[in-house]
């Protein structure tokens, strides 16, 4: 399995940025999101870090993780471990031979990328806090739960995002976040502690 860092980088006016593999390399031509591989040992955060800096030139604060894709190609399965990163600093450019683009959301679900790549525009509608009091945002199925084990029930059964009704310990959290690949929405905590800990974000429902 070949692991990917991914990010989903957005600027001030909320546009999203994709990128065109250039000539040479698989996929030639088709659009993607920023990223490259996680290299043997290597923290997945240092290495989306290091890939952003090296391809588009960027140095990224904290990220939010989003979510994780598997993507079976006819060369091996492809896992994109996928970040929106809205800090960072320096000027996007193009340090690979890539053409670079800058799109809205409206514009970005009209955009051909490559096939691992589309979930995650599904993904990115969801909010970083959780205040709807419906349990389906769009086309997405969520799932209220209450303990790890129903989180993981509910991942293998298709929910595409997980809202927790109560809070869990640190490690507890970050141990759920690590086994399943969707997006989870944490209790009592702030956005930045979730972050860290793995969730997309955070459930502030009053009453549940």
């Amino acid at each position: 399995m070949l692991r990917v860092a991914v990010g989903v980088v957005v600027d001030a006016s909320d546009r999203i940025l994709i990128a065109q593999r250039p000539s040479g390399k698989m996929f030639a031509g088709s659009w993607e999101f920023p990223g490259g591989k996680i290299e043997p040992g290597e923290d997945r955060t240092a290495a989306l870090a290091r890939e952003l800096r090296e391809e588009i030139g960027i140095s990224i604060g904290l990220p939010r993780p989003l979510i994780r894709v598997s993507h079976q190609y006819p060369f091996g399965v492809v896992l994109l471990d996928t970040w929106v990163v809205r800090d960072y600093q320096g000027r996007v450019q193009p340090h690979d031979g890539q053409q670079l683009r800058w799109c809205s959301r409206e514009e970005l679900t009209k955009e051909l990328l490559l096939p691992a790549d589309e979930p995650i525009i599904d993904v990115l509608q969801l909010p970083e806090r959780w205040t709807d009091t419906e349990d389906c945002y769009r086309d997405l199925v969520g799932c209220y739960c209450t303990t790890p084990e129903e989180t993981l029930k509910a991942a293998a059964g298709g929910a595409n995002f997980i809202v927790l009704r109560e809070s869990l310990d640190d490690p507890s959290l970050s141990d759920l976040c690590a086994a399943v690949s969707v997006p989870v929405y944490a209790r009592g905590l702030t956005l930045e502690a979730a972050w860290r800990l793995g969730a997309t974000g955070v459930n502030e429902l009053r009453s549940l």
